[in-house]
């Protein structure tokens, strides 16, 4: 039996007893590396039929916002803090750190013949603890080599700029995935931006959650349905509004600027798109060379890029097998 694969459905399975992000019904172990959509693939009925569904704490907290506060509790949840270990069996699972988002996490099996094997989840370098292994399975969302951003360092500089411009001229608004848009507050905030920050309920409850683990985002967080933001965006007052991308209703007024946080732009660092419109190139994913970094930091016998998620792992597996001499396939194909 192969020691590690990615399924069809997108779970992806190490060892004899575990399946990440995606649900398999032959494997009694369900890991949530962390909750952005499609990591959360079958997370119902993995929560019905897994003997244990494996999590840290901050992404427990995260799901609870984000589905509901009883969500978890349909099934046997267990929480790992990072490099705590959870024995199975014959098999020992352990969670390490992955810059990505609020409690992601890298799954580690290490089985009874010693052989490690590493699912990578998203990640981002070089604030990634890169683990050992001797399969490797690593995301490829930017797995290809035209996916280069040169000029990494200077993007929390330029969105600060950015932001501080525009609120010379009224509201910014600020579109980007959670996680993402919590990141962007927490920069605003460091840099002292001293204007609310306007967001809705969700996205609120989330910051309330990351501020428990740590983050910090200053004081002025408002609900967008407080009579107290509903007057500033009215009155086209200084302020920073906060917006899932996807939100369907309109937000802002005419005069406001739209800044959407993007890890697909690879150009510059920020990039005009309208006269009030800027793309942002903000990202929680490693970019081509550093998903080629944590595989020759890492040195396995054996690769497997995620085929399933969006991204480009047939290119990834070609340039590990060129440049490391590793076997390296997509998978699924």
């Amino acid at each position: 039996m192969s020691k590690a694969s990615v399924t069809g459905r997108g779970a992806v399975l190490l060892g004899k007893h575990v399946a990440c992000d995606g649900f398999d019904e032959a494997r009694p172990l369900r890991v949530v590396t962390h909750v952005h959509s499609d990591h959360l693939l079958g997370l119902r009925q993995s929560l019905r039929r897994c003997e244990t569904v494996v999590m840290t704490p901050a992404t427990s907290d995260l799901i609870g916002v984000m589905r509901s506060p009883l969500f978890l509790m349909r099934g046997a949840v267990k929480t790992l803090d990072y490099e705590e270990s959870f024995v199975y069996d014959d098999e020992c699972l352990t969670l390490h750190l992955a810059d990505h988002i609020l409690g992601a996490a890298q799954a580690l099996v290490e089985d009874e013949e010693g052989m490690r094997i590493l699912y990578t989840g998203d990640f981002r370098i070089p604030n990634t603890s890169v683990v050992e292994a001797d399969v490797l399975v690593i995301e490829a969302t930017y797995g290809n080599s035209s996916r280069v951003r040169p000029f990494q360092e200077r993007v929390e500089r330029g969105l600060v700029s950015l932001v501080e411009k525009s609120l010379m001229r009224g509201p910014v608004f600020v579109f980007g995935y959670h996680g993402k848009l919590q990141e962007v507050i927490e920069i605003l905030h460091k840099a002292r931006v001293r204007v609310p920050f306007i967001m809705p309920e969700k996205i609120f409850h989330i910051c309330k959650v990351c501020e428990r683990y740590g983050m910090r985002f200053g004081r002025r967080l408002l609900l967008s349905r407080d009579e107290e933001a509903r007057s500033m965006l009215n009155r086209g007052e200084p302020c920073v509004g906060f917006y899932h991308v996807n939100s369907r209703r309109p937000v802002g007024n005419a005069n406001g600027v739209r800044v959407f946080i993007s890890g697909w732009e690879f150009k510059e660092a920020c990039r005009r798109r309208s006269e009030n419109e800027f793309a942002v190139a903000l990202s929680d994913h490693s970019d081509f060379n550093g998903l080629l970094r944590y595989v020759e930091e890492s040195r396995p016998k054996m690769v497997i890029t995620d085929n399933y998620r969006s991204g480009d792992a047939v290119a990834l597996a070609k340039e590990i097998r060129k440049r490391f001499s590793i076997p390296a396939r997509p998978l699924p194909p």
